[in-house]
């Protein structure tokens, strides 16, 4: 279909392509847009000229590009105006023709080269585009962004990301055609969004989307423009939005995403505020973790990493008795001093290197195990944290079977901390793996009972020899109201299956009074003692 207003140029390109296609000619905009409304299906070409009467060439493209039953149709833009050359391969057009025309065989190969390419569309829309909303798919997103750059190198940029929160529940309750619909419906608004303010769209994951655009003031308005119901009388679906506002282009363009992302992040499952904006606080905080991530190989290497130790007491007698201890890692760094296990360990449990930290912790309590017996004639028990990920290394028994032969300890030595939220997710093979040990003769301590939703119906099937009180319940059940009712009937109830409870985050003598009258007799805590090095703890040691 050509569309053109001027009856010199429609005898121009029928010339052009005479003999090889059939030629419908639309003088309007109005008129094309009818014609591409009842004949899409059986349309090869679509040749447009901008300077139209009526709606404007530009207008139709972008009618064309936003409606996905037209979409597929490929544009090649015909204009004299080359400043619009950049605006109309931005709203999706394939080539462009100069005005006044090249010779008839140059319109004519252009012609034939686009439509071949687009008859094997079903092929670029496998690589290039997602299945179900037809958006880009991340990779091409990616190039094409990169490519907007070089048009746009002046133009400030945001780099928005939408995530849908809780997705999965929706795909749940409604079922994963209902959540498709909705990824869909989200998608077609989205395409409005980007026609209108001149960017690109993609679908990176499941649930989220990205969003590349010139850089706007209100956040506001896109977010709106974009929801949707979530059923029939039903809210609307609860989306989150993280913005990286006139990103920095010496960035490359995956980066500029995840400081989207962690904006996103910020703000999940907050009903008042979804939008979340990337700013020198969180800056700071990504060059924090880059460094280090970064730091992390040498600081393995030349044991930054320093294992401290916290004693447990059994306050079952009139004198508290030494029992056990848990090893806690500390980072030593030589120019950031003593960093806090509150930022690395999130950090490295996100990105894997936990794996690696953990079992640095293994070796390193176990020689101290060790240590202590030869030197102090001294043998006491030492808990380390045993991660998930851990859990689903396949050496992880034999690991610890070296650990504990090498350093010529009993299995009984080591005791093995492995989070109440680790049994919660692919639990049958964590289970299984915890009774492997266990049957070797392996302590398992279920460290943060109290802290997840599953905790008490886990003790009549879970493998464990002991319960870790979370040290926030602790700390809540001696808050200000005092009410430790709770606390008593999950003591009572791990005694009935036979199994010890111990208490952390443990303060004052009051509560340490409490815990013992509610049958509660292994505590841990600052009221004995901070986590130390291993030489100050020794002091515990001789006089065990």
């Amino acid at each position: 279909m050509l569309v053109e207003d001027d009856i010199i140029n429609q005898e121009m390109i029928r010339e052009s392509v005479g003999g090889t296609y059939d030629l419908i000619v639309a003088e309007t905009g109005e008129e094309a847009l009818l014609i591409i409304s009842e004949q899409y299906e059986t349309l090869s070409i679509v040749l447009l000229d901008l300077n139209l009467p009526g709606i404007k060439g530009v207008e139709v493209l972008k009618k064309i590009r936003s409606d996905p039953a037209y979409s597929r149709l490929p544009v090649i833009v015909m204009t004299s105006d080359s400043e619009a050359e950049v605006e109309c391969f931005t709203l999706g057009a394939v080539d462009f023709i100069p005005k006044p025309y090249p010779a008839s065989k140059i319109i004519l190969a252009r012609i034939l080269r686009t439509v071949e390419f687009f008859e094997n569309r079903d092929i670029l829309s496998f690589t290039e585009r997602d299945h179900l909303t037809g958006l880009y798919n991340k990779e091409f997103f990616y190039r094409y962004a990169e490519q907007f750059d070089l048009h746009h190198k002046d133009t400030p940029m945001d780099a928005i990301v939408f995530d849908i929160n809780h997705f999965h529940t929706i795909n749940d309750r409604f079922g994963k055609k209902h959540g498709d619909e909705i990824l869909k419906n989200i998608a077609k608004k989205m395409l409005a969004v980007v026609n209108e303010s001149r960017g690109i769209a993609c679908r990176s994951d499941a649930d989220r989307f990205m969003l590349y655009c010139p850089h706007c003031e209100d956040y506001g308005a896109i977010l709106n423009a974009i929801s949707v119901p979530l059923g029939e009388g039903e809210t609307h679906v609860r989306l989150r939005m993280g913005v990286y506002s006139d990103v920095d282009k010496t960035l490359d363009i995956e980066r500029r995403f995840d400081r989207a992302k962690i904006a996103a992040d910020g703000v999940k499952d907050n009903l008042t505020n979804p939008i979340g904006i990337y700013d020198n606080s969180m800056r700071e905080t990504e060059m924090l973790a880059d460094r280090l991530i970064n730091d992390f190989p040498t600081a393995i290497r030349e044991k930054q990493f320093v294992v401290f130790y916290q004693p447990k007491f059994n306050v079952h007698g009139d004198k508290p008795v030494l029992s056990s201890a848990e090893a806690l890692v500390r980072w030593k760094h030589p120019k950031l001093g003593m960093v806090s296990p509150g930022v690395f360990i999130p950090l490295f449990e996100k990105n894997g290197l936990i794996q690696e930290l953990d079992r640095y912790v293994w070796c390193e309590a176990a020689a101290q195990i060790h240590d202590w017996k030869e030197r102090l004639n001294v043998s006491l028990p030492v808990s380390v944290n045993v991660s998930r990920i851990d859990l689903y290394d396949p050496d992880l028994i034999d690991r610890f079977l070296d650990i504990v032969r090498n350093n010529g300890l009993s299995v009984e030595e080591l005791l093995l901390e492995i989070t109440e939220s680790a049994y919660t997710e692919k639990s049958e093979l964590i289970v299984e793996k915890v009774k492997k040990l266990r049957e070797l003769g392996f302590k398992i301590e279920m460290d943060d009972f109290g802290s997840g939703y599953s905790s008490l119906s886990m003790l009549s099937y879970m493998p464990i020899d002991v319960l870790k009180l979370d040290m926030q319940f602790i700390r809540s059940a001696f808050g200000e109201r005092m009410d430790t009712r709770l606390i008593d009937a999950m003591i009572r109830l791990a005694d009935s299956f036979g199994i010890p409870t111990i208490a952390e985050g443990v303060e004052t003598a009051e509560q340490v009074l409490v815990l013992k009258r509610i049958g509660c007799y292994i505590i841990q805590g600052y009221y004995f003692s901070r986590p130390l090095p291993a030489d100050e703890f020794e002091k515990f040691l001789k006089v065990k």
